[in-house]
């Protein structure tokens, strides 16, 4: 599968475009600006991308109008089709965002229950509509909405027509824009059977067609299965990941890891790929998060060293901050052009050698070194062995352990590295040392 091979970059489109909150039905041909950040993302390593919801929406484009056409503030479809042959030509995969639990109260079918009522024929394509009751809108009839959120109206996944209507739109997707995945949004509550359907369908359109999912607590395996989704947000990790620095005890973190990836059997997750990432548009940024930015190329390190597929945000490459409290839309800003400095060109090394390391991307996982301050763990094939060190101190560290051969080279500098008498950490350094067999 392409994607355990990939690292991925995240676009909020409607704010990366600089689009209105709300749909005020006029043209603007936005999304062609992502064209202009091919270079950047090339340069960054970045071989796929996922695009947050970018179909018609009433405003944040999770409250989805219609599912086949473009939003109005970011193009055309044609527009659309452009930026995604210009991907597909720089060598970058698109994935989409697949927002199946609901749609907004603009959504055709439903403004026809809202006009007609019992006479609808659509009362059925929604979970539960009481007539009898009432909502926060006043519309004279009540309705499930996500999280008691009206205005995300929640889809009835057991109705053919419904299922049909959403397995349609996703081949209109494949066959206009060439689509080669989906990001499955609230994955934790879709209906297991039509997720069955999905991952068939799909699978028949596109034999190598990737399915993540968004989840966040509990047993991935119940949607991440050979069925179902081939990989999962791994939000279990994502805090995990900066409160190890921040509390400056990696053994969270590591401990995490073998949980989910370690050598024994009752691990969760071995031989699978999740989607990791360290900050997104629905959480603080990496660089607000950190109580010591010393600690963001690290938190990277140990993001791209770890199982999984890594997913960049836009913006926090170059280490941009914004904090959860001042509102979703400073998540989701709009930048005139994309930052090149230390940081980014950091990440960059990184994506290179995740990419062309058979350890990093498919090996398996084992605590090495583990201290509060500093851990070591290998990624192990039976082509490749790398070990992925992280040293979160103000001071140097030496390190002593069996590291089963003399030489190695860092995959991120190029460098080469002696294990005899100990493998010394600069203070605030990260290395993936490919071992020498």
């Amino acid at each position: 599968m392409w994607a355990y091979e990939s690292v991925f970059y995240q676009i909020y489109p409607l704010g990366f475009c600089g689009a209105p909150f709300e749909n005020d039905g006029a043209l603007e041909h936005r999304i062609l600006k992502v064209t202009d950040w091919i270079p950047h993302m090339k340069k960054l390593g970045i071989n796929a991308i996922y695009f947050s919801p970018l179909f018609e929406s009433d405003t944040h484009g999770y409250n989805t109008r219609d599912y086949r056409k473009l939003d109005v503030r970011l193009g055309t479809n044609e527009d659309f089709q452009k930026v995604c042959r210009a991907l597909h030509e720089n060598g970058i995969k698109v994935v989409l965002d697949g927002v199946f639990n609901h749609v907004g109260r603009g959504f055709g079918p439903f403004q026809d229950v809202l006009r007609n009522r019992e006479g609808s024929p659509y009362v059925n394509w929604f979970h539960r509509i009481d007539f009898g009751g009432n909502s926060n809108y006043n519309d004279g009839l009540w309705y499930e909405g996500w999280e008691g959120n009206y205005d995300l109206v929640k889809l009835n996944l057991h109705n053919e027509d419904v299922v049909n209507y959403l397995l349609e739109s996703v081949k209109f997707w494949v066959d206009e824009f060439d689509i080669d995945g989906l990001r499955l949004d609230v994955a934790y509550c879709l209906d297991e059977g039509f997720v069955r359907r999905l991952r068939s369908y799909t699978q028949s359109l596109k034999e190598d067609f990737f399915l993540v999912g968004e989840m966040l607590h509990g047993d991935y395996n119940r949607l991440m299965n050979d069925q179902m989704l081939h990989s999962a947000t791994n939000y279990e990790c994502y805090k995990g990941l900066y409160s190890s620095f921040n509390s400056m005890n990696l053994f969270e973190i590591v401990h995490s890891l073998l949980r989910q990836f370690g050598p024994e059997n009752w691990t969760l997750y071995k031989g699978k790929h999740l989607l990791s990432f360290v900050d997104n548009h629905d959480v603080t940024r990496v660089a607000s998060i950190l109580n010591n930015e010393k600690h963001l190329p690290l938190i990277y390190a140990l993001a791209f060293g770890m199982p999984g597929i890594p997913c960049v945000y836009y913006g926090s490459e170059w280490g941009e901050k914004a904090d959860k409290s001042q509102g979703d839309p400073a998540l989701r800003p709009e930048f005139e052009a994309p930052v090149w400095n230390e940081l980014s060109q950091w990440i960059s090394r990184l994506a290179e050698a995740k990419k062309g390391s058979a350890a990093l991307n498919y090996g398996s996982f084992r605590s090495v070194v583990l201290t509060n301050k500093q851990c070591i763990f290998e990624r192990k094939t039976e082509e490749e062995r790398v070990l992925v060190a992280i040293n979160a101190d103000g001071e140097d560290y030496t390190a002593h352990f069996d590291a089963g051969c003399g030489m190695a080279v860092d995959l991120i500098t190029g460098e080469n590295h002696d294990f005899g008498g100990g493998s010394l950490l600069p203070a605030y350094s990260a290395a993936f040392w490919k071992m020498e067999r």
